[in-house]
């Protein structure tokens, strides 16, 4: 069993420099937090971002259009990707960020407050951990951490540093969703009986090679891979297809599934992991490198409600460019009551028979949420503090362990694995159907086992093999520290 216990060294007081030297050579040591000054409201607020790749563009823009906010620094060991947001940046606001390629020696400097981490989720964890421990408050995008022991030691890192970490699950300050939950806790439909979120987002194949993709010398490939695996590569492109590898990622239901699952644990007020958790699904017909489900379903049993997660990246069927439905809609999570259902996203009440009864709008400030935050210096500020973007992001991670688990069965298997909940069976029906729209053998079908977990420690009851995917895995010296 995976115990989380709190390192109880004496921790000394070292400087940046010496920090970042020991952060290089034995992962990334024990420094004590260099605790920045407290900002005035009226004091510039300076950014660094590391990670220059799609979200780079929106946490620039986001920052750098705020009033009193400077983006001070980018950071990517992708030197074209790097040049290339340096350029934008100076377009857009008319000053020259200072690039750097490494951030270990970004952490060496003293003259930015904020970090904002927009790398894929297996680069997620260390640059928040250390920006804590220099006295550093940081945005880092979702889902929060690549296993759910590291999402822990974030929130320990942000608590024992006194730092304020959010988290980008923009549902807690978009005012449809916000004004959703304050409908659904007044219980206007009666009890929530369970919850849909779900994701029908169209890819395509990330290719398979014979030959390893060859790496550019405009990258630093071992700073890239940092605490993931450093392999041969062979899909067809480097950047973000990454994603679809259990090595740098989570799969959709991680990776989109914690905007959704966010909402649906909000709704319900949980803040524990389900009792129990299973997962089905496969990547079908892609035939590529990659290895995380193109459809998946999965079962979160909670205390209060079942949550189920419904995952499509193929689309309605290979004659047509629209994406599968549900209740009209193809992405969003779906709160169904007794007397009605709610489509939490895009605002919308519907009694049972469909007729929309009520509707909720507005946008939402999520990066002027962290600004004003950083100013005040009040973590109950944050509507995505780091604590709730770990608990989402935990839900997520024990479904794909169930998936990752799984084996070859057939529809009777499945159905009675499932067991007999009408809306599990009828999730069911649509599963089978969107495999027979596009001529899948149902038999190819994975299905994970149910995996009973241990809320308090954070991994699963009696099962090695689910928990050895808890902790994962990290290369030297890119190890995220036990804090």
């Amino acid at each position: 069993m995976i115990k989380c216990t709190i390192m109880k060294k004496q921790i000394q007081s070292i400087t940046r420099r010496q920090f970042v030297k020991q952060s290089t050579v034995a992962a990334v040591g024990l420094p004590l937090v260099i605790q920045s000054g407290v900002l005035g409201a009226n004091e510039e607020i300076r950014v660094a971002i590391v990670g220059c790749g799609i979200r780079c563009a929106t946490h620039a823009y986001q920052f750098g259009s705020q009033k009193g906010v400077r983006i001070a620094y980018l950071c990517d060991p992708d030197r074209l990707r790097l040049q290339g947001m340096g350029r934008s940046v100076r377009e857009k606001f008319g000053y020259a960020p200072e690039e750097m390629a490494d951030v270990r020696k970004l952490m060496e400097r003293k003259d930015f407050d904020v970090l904002a981490v927009a790398t894929m989720q297996y680069w997620h964890a260390l640059p928040t951990i250390w920006a804590c421990q220099t006295g550093r408050d940081v945005y880092c995008e979702k889902p929060l951490s690549h296993f759910i022991w590291e999402g822990r030691q974030m929130v320990r890192a942000a608590r024992k540093y006194d730092r304020l970490v959010e988290v980008g699950t923009q549902g807690r300050s978009r005012q449809t969703d916000r004004q959703a939950v304050e409908y659904l806790r007044g219980r206007p439909l009666g009890k929530i009986r369970y919850v849909v979120a779900f994701a029908n987002k169209a890819r395509t194949s990330i290719g398979k090679r014979t030959t390893p993709l060859p790496i550019p010398e405009t990258l630093d490939y071992d700073l890239w891979c940092g605490p993931a695996r450093q392999e041969p590569i062979y899909r067809d492109k480097l950047q973000y297809d990454c994603s679809f590898t259990w090595n740098m990622g989570d799969g959709e239901s991680c990776n989109q599934g914690t905007h959704e699952i966010d909402v649906a644990r909000w709704v319900l007020g949980e803040t524990g992991l389900p009792r129990r958790v299973m997962s089905l699904g496969g990547r079908f017909l892609f035939d590529d490198a990659g290895e995380v489900p193109n459809t998946q379903l999965i079962c979160y049993e909670f205390p209060s409600a079942p949550v189920y997660y419904e995952l499509h990246n193929l689309r309605a069927d290979p004659h047509t460019q629209a994406m599968t439905l549900y209740r009209g809609h193809s992405t969003d999570t779906c709160v169904q009551c007794e007397g009605g259902y709610v489509m939490m996203h895009a605002g919308q009440v519907f009694d049972n028979d469909g007729k929309e009864i009520k509707r909720f709008r507005g946008g939402e400030d999520h990066f002027e949420n962290f600004i004003r935050a950083v100013r005040s210096r009040r973590r109950e500020d944050l509507r995505a503090e780091v604590l709730e973007g770990h608990l989402s992001t935990r839900v997520c991670h024990v479904g794909n362990v169930s998936y990752r688990l799984g084996r070859k069965a057939s529809p009777a298997e499945i159905r009675g694995q499932a067991g007999d909940r009408p809306e599990f069976q009828d999730l069911l029906d649509r599963y089978f159907a969107h495999l027979k729209a596009h001529a899948i053998d149902p038999q190819e079908s994975i299905l994970g086992p149910w995996l009973e977990t241990d809320p308090e420690n954070e991994c699963f009851k009696d099962d090695p093999e689910a928990n050895k995917l808890v902790k994962g895995f990290y290369r030297e010296p890119f190890t995220v520290p036990e804090i």
